[in-house]
């Protein structure tokens, strides 16, 4: 028997909590960007995060090897180290910038004129609810990127082929089973068509995403 469930719940846990993660972070940077930075601090500082989107997937998977895995394994006393804690935090880094220049670019649209009160007040009650679709686009785009990536969350996440029930313990994802698995599976055996299956199964969720993108874009 072949099931897909362990590997299509820790997906979804993997990705959800790095949307958690950075979401808070990519808002607050965004709404630095636009509402609170000086333009010659914004010339330093938007770079800068859109550095992070030009990094190879296999560089954070290299940083959160030798660096965020010792960290936990000292700081949290784990005993692995490799965890779904450590794969969410490796993708949250990974969608920070996505999120912060989609929801940047969401804000700075908002016209001038509709800012009439204070900063604060601006921010929470124009510029936010204004830039709404274009905050959830981000968002959009990125948990599509972090359901797909394979690489930087098989280095870390401990390719463990159980349920993901605790933060703390290694455990799996769709795309990190695909990649490690498809070269060793007999080509015709029922284990490379789980596979192929799973494949579709991925390229279904993020087919229904850039849907998702596509019906929010034209609202």
């Amino acid at each position: 028997q072949v099931g897909a469930a362990m590997f299509i719940s820790g997906s979804l846990v993997i990705c959800l909590l790095a949307l958690l993660f950075a979401l808070p972070v990519s808002l607050a940077a965004a709404i630095y960007m636009t509402e609170i930075a000086s333009p010659s601090s914004r010339r330093h500082v938007q770079p800068f995060i859109e550095l992070f989107t030009g990094i190879p997937s296999v560089i954070y998977g290299w940083i959160g090897l030798t660096v965020l895995i010792p960290f936990l394994r000292k700081f949290f006393t784990m005993p692995f180290g490799f965890s779904v804690l450590s794969a969410s935090l490796v993708l949250a880094t990974m969608i920070f910038p996505v999120i912060t220049m989609m929801a940047s670019d969401a804000m700075m649209a908002v016209p001038k004129s509709l800012r009439d009160a204070t900063r604060w007040e601006t921010i929470r009650t124009v510029v936010l609810p204004s830039a709404r679709t274009g905050i959830f686009t981000g968002i959009v785009l990125g948990l599509a990127r972090a359901l797909g990536e394979a690489l930087a969350v098989a280095m870390v996440v401990g390719q463990m082929k159980v349920f993901p029930t605790s933060l703390f313990l290694p455990a799996t994802a769709m795309t990190t089973v695909i990649a490690s698995d498809m070269g060793s599976a007999m080509e015709g055996g029922e284990y490379n068509a789980a596979l192929w299956t799973l494949a579709l199964l991925l390229f279904v969720i993020s087919f229904i995403l850039i849907f998702i993108i596509h019906h929010v874009g034209k609202k």
